[in-house]
């Protein structure tokens, strides 16, 4: 079996003083070995030896993994979505395809402001200047229904909720970025 190199550090040196006093006082003869070692453990904040070198063992584990790779990008999805999207950037047309129509919600979304409530105009307006089907209460409804967006009950106020897009959202916004560029 390895050997385990602990990294021992008591986050505040008054509270590992008082408990190694304390623990000390309360012996009638001298300390062990593992009762010293259960001493300056629960100095550092653990509840015993073993649980420092559990934690020191699973703190080896984690740092050695691998970081998970980042997602990758679907390119046959975001060729197809940018098919549904103007020269400046506006959807055309409401996607038929529920794969198409959630990427198309996350590039609108992507373009709302974040950290804001607005009325239900302001929300309606801003959806219409990103789109050219005339539909901005489907669209509105559709990002509150796939969790993009929040509404109060009575539907007056909208604001964007925070989430991970997924890595084709990215794509398909340079994707744009570059035609818009490039025309």
């Amino acid at each position: 079996m390895p050997r385990l190199h602990l990294a021992y550090e008591a986050p505040d040196i008054s509270a590992l003083a008082r408990t190694l006093h304390q623990g000390l006082a309360a012996l009638d003869r001298p300390a062990g070995h593992v009762e010293l070692l259960n001493l300056l453990a629960r100095g550092a904040g653990y509840r015993n030896f073993q649980h420092l070198r559990a934690d020191a063992q699973a703190r080896g584990r984690l740092s050695a993994a691998p970081p998970e790779p980042p997602p990758v990008a679907d390119h046959t999805r975001c060729e197809k979505a940018l098919r549904l999207f103007d020269p400046q950037g506006r959807l055309v047309r409401w996607p038929k395809k529920r794969n198409q129509q959630i990427l198309c919600l996350w590039l609108l979304w992507s373009r709302l402001p974040s950290g804001e409530t607005f009325p239900e105009r302001r929300m309606n307006e801003l959806l219409n200047a990103e789109h050219l089907f005339g539909d901005y209460a489907l669209l509105r409804r559709e990002m509150v229904e796939f969790g993009l967006f929040r509404r109060t009950p009575d539907g007056r106020e909208y604001s964007r909720i925070e989430r991970e897009p997924p890595p084709e959202m990215a794509k398909l916004a340079a994707l744009l970025r570059q035609r818009r560029a490039a025309g």
